[in-house]
């Protein structure tokens, strides 16, 4: 029966996951710790396993919903390697703090989080730039279903951003999508379908190596990770399809919810 509820919990994380761009974990980590609190068959689910299994499950999620959106030609493939610079050694110190944060502050930290995030899309953005001004900026044209879309990245603004992003990502196991992906929408310009479909490719090489480094701390419970990889991999392949679907303002309607509610579940349960 767990491995069953393992399953499908996998499945619909990853779907979420990969039609938001945010990899599974924000959802996945929030099921797992309500389970872990409400059925002895689930005592193994601590926070640091929990995060384990979540970057583990993330790695499959990552990989077919990039595999999906570079089908459809929705990955800005430089800008996310420019991104990645940060988050591959964020994502080792994050993963190596996460051992020092108890269950409660935990849930708390994660819930105030998510609210904070989901509070970023009622701000403003600015209009896109047509020229770009200062250094290490670059402007980014690209392609999209017979449309074109221009936005500028800094890079120190970059770096500095995945950094921040790769240390919360294997600190709390949610793979950087959630913070990344509004992130690259209000403050760089970026369309949301190429922002999720980039996002979903830079959670694979984050997920792989946050999740190495709970490997070495031995942070991985086995005997379950397996049971939530093949709704990882089907959920975030059906995701990215449902993503091309949608308009981009209904993915950030969606993103803005679900953000919220989880924000507020985690924090109702982290002081309680």
């Amino acid at each position: 029966m767990v491995i069953i509820i393992c399953l499908l919990i996998g499945l619909i994380t990853a779907t979420i996951g990969g039609l938001m761009g945010l990899g599974g974990g924000i959802i996945l980590i929030p099921s797992l710790l309500f389970m872990s609190s409400y059925s002895e068959a689930f005592a193994w689910a601590t926070p640091q396993t929990i995060v384990g299994i979540s970057l583990i499950t993330m790695i499959f999620t990552a990989l077919s919903s990039t595999i999906a959106y570079n089908k459809k030609g929705r990955v800005d493939y430089k800008t996310g390697l420019l991104f990645l610079s940060g988050s591959i050694p964020g994502g080792i110190i994050g993963s190596w703090l996460n051992q020092y944060i108890a269950s409660d502050d935990f849930l708390l930290y994660f819930g105030f989080l998510t609210i904070m995030i989901s509070m970023l899309f009622f701000i403003k953005r600015k209009p896109p730039a047509k020229k770009v001004s200062g250094k290490n900026k670059m402007m980014r044209t690209f392609h999209l279903e017979g449309k074109v879309y221009r936005y500028t990245v800094s890079a120190w603004a970059a770096f500095v951003l995945s950094l921040g992003v790769g240390t919360l990502s294997g600190l709390f196991g949610i793979g950087g999508g959630s913070i990344m992906v509004p992130a690259m929408i209000l403050l760089f310009g970026f369309p949301a379908h190429i922002a999720t479909a980039t996002s979903m490719f830079m959670i694979l090489f984050i997920s792989i190596v946050g999740a190495s480094t709970h490997i070495v701390l031995g942070h991985i419970a086995w005997k379950y990770v397996l049971a939530f990889i093949p709704g990882a991999w089907f959920g975030g392949k059906f995701g990215a399809m449902i993503n091309q679907m949608l308009s981009g303002k209904t993915i950030e309607w969606i993103l803005r919810i679900l953000l919220i509610i989880i924000g507020v579940r985690m924090m109702i349960q982290g002081l309680s």
